[in-house]
């Protein structure tokens, strides 16, 4: 029986008429295969859609990391926003979008790979489509190139320390001076491990190398640049994904606070936003993760021409900035996780701070949030939508709300 793809699903499956969930399959495609717990995992393409792409990947029919590789650029941006554009109409909202910046491929600074030993040697990769088969990705068109140089070094670890039992989980942040690797799910490293993989970080160039807790390797500060300020963050830590979405970002939160501080940074990170909006004015960082705050401290210590920074370690899901400690400030950038921060807008709401820069990875949460920032007379002036995760579902929102 075949099948007519109605529309994507928010995990970039088609969808057909009757719900079943079409893997790689774009609207208005006619299709078929086996169905079984309600989706169709191996399509055959009866009818192919005029946006059907040849994937540029070899590895995208086993891995899992991509799911839009099919579908070509415009497609996807336009599918993006009209996803942010869903969330908001349900929530009865305006979704004034104005841009799309995507990345370009092999961009990815930062990845998380699996890792496991085998009789000779290791594999490490990503898993495959809905499964746990591990797959190699040495032609992976997402990352960047200094990643992808960093898989021979990933490999010795998950050979020294890795399991064939379990699996290792290896965190690479390219940085200006080598990789930062962060391993997690090992045992601790004996003193035979420590030496065998501070060599292996040294021959292979790493800057830091973490097992756990445990800092095995320290041959240079993995530092990324914030607004000019070099940042080291902590291993394993937040970050955007490519330099390009995070200058798309940065732009437009910079635009909506406009040029009058002092400002509120909340969920600040390491100072991604901090540091740059301190070029201009004076920021108040806000953090819960202490080891991030240190990171932007350092950073702000061994740095010149910035207005004053301040910063605070503060859980703001437990303990919210206030309306009377938020009224102090003419702006707020606020960046939180993918769960949103109710609670915080809530106050912002009440404070009235005249303009926030609204970043969100979520768009049912940025919608939730934003509602609750229109109810109390903010206007939502415009959205950017900023692919960081090319060719995956993932999709993140910056937009500016000001209130008279």
């Amino acid at each position: 029986m075949s099948l007519k793809i109605e529309r994507l699903g928010h995990q970039g499956d088609g969808i057909a008429a009757d719900g079943t969930l079409v893997a790689r399959a774009l609207p208005g495609e006619v299709v078929e295969g086996e169905i079984a717990n309600g989706r169709i995992d191996a399509p055959r393409i009866l009818t192919p859609s005029d946006q059907r792409v040849s994937a540029p990947c070899r590895h995208y029919k086993s891995c899992g990391g991509c799911a839009l590789q099919h579908a070509a650029p415009g497609f996807v941006e336009g599918w993006k926003a009209d996803v942010v554009r869903r969330a908001l109409d349900a929530r009865g909202l305006p979704a004034p979008v104005r841009a799309v910046h995507t990345s370009p491929a092999q961009s990815r600074r930062r990845a998380v790979f699996a890792g496991r030993r085998l009789k000779t040697g290791a594999l490490v990769g990503f898993h495959g489509r809905r499964s746990q088969t591990l797959v190699a990705v040495p032609d992976c068109q997402i990352l960047d190139p200094a990643i992808l140089a960093c898989l021979p070094a990933l490999e010795a670890i998950a050979s020294q320390i890795g399991s064939r039992k379990g699996e290792l989980q290896l965190t690479v942040t390219s940085s200006a001076n080598g990789p930062d690797v962060l391993v997690s799910g090992a045992k601790s490293p004996s003193v035979e491990d420590r030496m065998a993989l501070s060599d292996l970080a040294r021959d292979h160039g790493l800057a830091r190398l973490t097992v756990g807790d445990d800092l095995v390797a320290g041959r240079a500060a993995p530092a990324q640049s914030f607004g000019g300020a070099e940042v080291t963050p902590p291993p394993g830590a937040f970050l955007q994904a490519t330099p390009q979405g995070e200058a798309a970002l940065t732009r437009a939160a910079l635009t909506a606070i406009g040029d009058t501080g002092p400002v509120a940074d909340l969920f600040a990170g390491c100072g991604t936003f901090t540091f740059p909006a301190a070029r201009r004015v004076p920021v108040h960082a806000v953090e819960g993760s202490a080891g991030m705050i240190a990171a932007l401290d350092h950073g702000m210590r061994h740095s010149t021409g910035f207005k004053p920074i301040t910063h605070e370690v503060r859980d703001l899901f437990r303990r919210p900035l206030l309306a009377g400690e938020l009224k102090r400030f003419a702006a707020v950038i606020i960046d939180p996780p993918r769960a949103g921060a109710e609670a915080q807008m809530r106050a912002l709401a009440e404070a009235g701070v005249p303009r926030i820069a609204s970043l969100s990875c979520n768009p049912v949460s940025f919608a939730r949030d934003t509602e609750i920032l229109v109810a109390a007379g903010y206007a939502l002036d415009w959205i950017e939508v900023v692919d960081q995760f090319r060719w995956s579902p993932h999709v993140e929102i910056a937009a500016q709300l000001t209130r008279a």
